[in-house]
Order: C-alpha cells, then sequence, then structure tokens
C-alpha cells in the first residue's frame, strides 16, 4: 500500500537529523509515528528510548499521541498492560516510548534518550531545543508547518552537515479525499500567505516586516565605495550601533562596525581609533546633539542625521529603492533587520509606523540614507 511521501524519507535517512517541513495534511507527523512504531517492531528488546514532545503536553496528546494510539490500534498491537497512563509512557517491543511537553522541565532536562522526535518544532524556544538534543544519543526527527519567515531551525539546524532536509505537500499524501484537497487548494484564492505556507509548504512571510527583501555576502566587494558611517547612540541597554553602508549602482552592503553597549563617548572615540575611521564621514542620531559636538571636538568628522516630521518613513523608503547586502559576519544587523516590523492595529493589520524596537543597525543604515542618497530621488514615498 502505497504511504505518504515522509514515511518513505524517514526510512531511507541515516542522518543524526531529520527536518521534515511541509503544508497542512501531508502526512508528516502520522508518517514518523508509523515508522517509529515500525522501528521498533524491527528492533525488539534493545531497550531504547523514544522521546516524543511537542511545546504542551495538552496539544501533544490530542495530536501525536492520538495517532500513535491509533496506529497500535489499527495493526492490533495495542496491550493496555504496556500502557503505563499516568507516566504516558509505552513500552512497545522492548523498547519505551514517551511522551511529554516542554513545559514539563523536568523532563526536558531528565535522563537522556536514543530517538527523539519534535512535533511542530517552531514552536520550541533555541535553549530548549539545545537542552533536549544535549540528551539525544541516536537520531533526532522534528516536523513542522513553516509559518515562520525567520526561526532558528533555519540558522541553527537545516545547515548542520549532520541534518538532512526534507519538504511535502498535501499532494505526497495519497490519503486525502478530494474534497480536503478542495478545501486546502481554495487558500491560493483567499489568503496568499496561507497558501504558501500550508498549501505549498515553503516558508511564510509576515507582512508587518518592512525588510523582507535582503541577502548576505561574504564582505563587501571591491568596487563599492564608502557612502558613510552611520551611528546610534545607546549605553546601557541599548547598543551604541556604528554601521559602515558601501554602494555600487542600486546595491547597498552594509557592514556592522561596532555593536556595543556601556560606551561613553570617550570609549567611542577610542574604539573609532582602533578601528581606524579617520576622516571617514559620520552621520550620528540627531537626537544626541551633545554627544555628536563631543565626538566632533575629540577630532572625529560626525554630522547629525536629517529630521523632519517624516524623516523614518523616508529613510527606510530610501532603504528599500536599493537592493540590501549585510556582510555575513555582521549578526547583529540580520537579526535586526529580521525583527523590525511596522506596528500592527488590532486587526494585525501594518500600520505606517515602525515598532520602536530591533532598530539600532537599522537606524545607523538609516541616518546614512537620509544625509547621502536622499538627493537620489525626488522625495516621492514608494511606502504608504
Amino acid at each position: 500500500m502505497k504511504q505518504p511521501r515522509t514515511y518513505y524519507h524517514v526510512r531511507s535517512c541515516d542522518t543524526k537529523i531529520q527536518v521534515h517541513q511541509g503544508g497542512t495534511r501531508s502526512g508528516k507527523t502520522y508518517s514518523i509515528l508509523t515508522s517509529l512504531v515500525e522501528w521498533c517492531w524491527l528492533h525488539q528488546d534493545w531497550n531504547w528510548v523514544i522521546s516524543i514532545c511537542r511545546r504542551t503536553f495538552p496539544a501533544l496528546r490530542a495530536t501525536a499521541m492520538r495517532d500513535f494510539l491509533e496506529i497500535l490500534h489499527n495493526q492490533d498491537w495495542y496491550d493496555v498492560r504496556n500502557h503505563n497512563r499516568s507516566e504516558h509512557h509505552y513500552r512497545l517491543f522492548g523498547n519505551t516510548i514517551e511522551f511529554f511537553g516542554i513545559d514539563q522541565p523536568a523532563k526536558v532536562r531528565g535522563r537522556k534518550r536514543n530517538i527523539l522526535f519534535v512535533n511542530e518544532c517552531n514552536e520550541l524556544s533555541l535553549e530548549s531545543w539545545r537542552q533536549l538534543t544535549l540528551r539525544t544519543t541516536d537520531r533526532i526527527i522534528i516536523d513542522y508547518n513553516p509559518s515562520d519567515e525567520y526561526h532558528w531551525i533555519y540558522e541553527e539546524v537545516i545547515p548542520r552537515d549532520d541534518a538532512s532536509f526534507f519538504k511535502t505537500t498535501y499532494l505526497d499524501n495519497p490519503y486525502l479525499s478530494e474534497s480536503v484537497v478542495a478545501e486546502i487548494e481554495r487558500l491560493k484564492e483567499t489568503d496568499e500567505n496561507y497558501w504558501r505556507v500550508y498549501g505549498l509548504g515553503e516558508r511564510g512571510s509576515n507582512p508587518a516586516t518592512i525588510f523582507s527583501q535582503w541577502h548576505t555576502c561574504e564582505g563587501v566587494p571591491e568596487n563599492a565605495k564608502l557612502v558613510a558611517y552611520g551611528l546610534d547612540f545607546g549605553f546601557s541597554v541599548d547598543p551604541s550601533a556604528l554601521m559602515a553602508v558601501y554602494q555600487h549602482d542600486i546595491n547597498l552592503y552594509i557592514e556592522e562596525v561596532m555593536y556595543r553597549t556601556n560606551l561613553t563617548n570617550t570609549d567611542m572615540s577610542e574604539e573609532f581609533e582602533k578601528l581606524g575611521i579617520g576622516r571617514q564621514e559620520i552621520v550620528a542620531d540627531s537626537a544626541e546633539p551633545k554627544s555628536i559636538e563631543e565626538l566632533f571636538r575629540l577630532g572625529w568628522n560626525v554630522k547629525p542625521a536629517k529630521k523632519g516630521r517624516d524623516s523614518v518613513r523616508q529613510g527606510i523608503d530610501i532603504m528599500k529603492r536599493y537592493k540590501l547586502h549585510i556582510v555575513k559576519s555582521s549578526t547583529n544587523a540580520q537579526k535586526e533587520f529580521r525583527n523590525y516590523k511596522w506596528q500592527v492595529d488590532r486587526n494585525g493589520r501594518p500600520l505606517n509606523q515602525p515598532e520602536d524596537k530591533w532598530n539600532h543597525a537599522v537606524d545607523a543604515v538609516r541616518y546614512v540614507c537620509l544625509n547621502k542618497l536622499a538627493t537620489n530621488f525626488r522625495g516621492q514615498y514608494l511606502i504608504s
């Protein structure tokens, strides 16, 4: 009997980590559970521990645990004597399968296991993931719907050389009825992002994300010229961010030069000296005239950023007219550009004012664009 494609992916994969990304009803979870049950049958009396978890135990019990028990009943393998209901363990062919939620910290940091299956892994924090993997010796399997545009799974898991990545959609599940298929395909007409995530199994996009199109680069190309440095002031909580902005044609290259807290103006001056800034122009936050003047008196070519009623939106607009490239080593800048978003109303619709967070590196770049690149355009907005 033909199975969903994920079933064959699990059976044939020999890397330590399996990543199963897919749309709704692609058969990911059921296929993984079926494969684990069959693994126990093929490896009887190994006394291995298989952990199956999700962010909360109630969600796990209503989904993966229910499917697991259904599979056992369908195979006529369920035996109530092997089912520890209070501890949520099942003894299957001499191996132990345990179920727990990440909201049970003692379980997360408990004993080691041989195989780990994390259902809807994108619900977990990176710290929970690390705690689980440290206690898993042989194999890790994860599944999820890719509803997040940016997630630690894409950065911390998929690039690993011991991980295999698989993507499936509803078309990979031969058991779906025509009515279910029609309902999924209706998303094409009703919600583009839902169709992308739950129909095509592709990473979603957040309409509130301001800079959704940018790329990383290994370094600044030789033919790109320095426009200026941008400086956003901070201190104890917020960092002081110094970004170098380079231009070639319609491309802007952004390099994180400094991103640190607890720097006085004297400290910054010393950092500039170490970095070899010289007499290059530094465009700084005009809300800090005292700091700008002090750095100027210390010998640095610091100038205030232009400001006005719509200067934030104007700066964002100018940035959007370029292809943005962030140097790969500029990790703080990348994190900010991923998380910089428009404010939204109570219905989730983006407004025309950005949130006042994740904006130190972004603002530093924006200052440069306002002062040095605004004359390239006629002042009209692309965003509204």
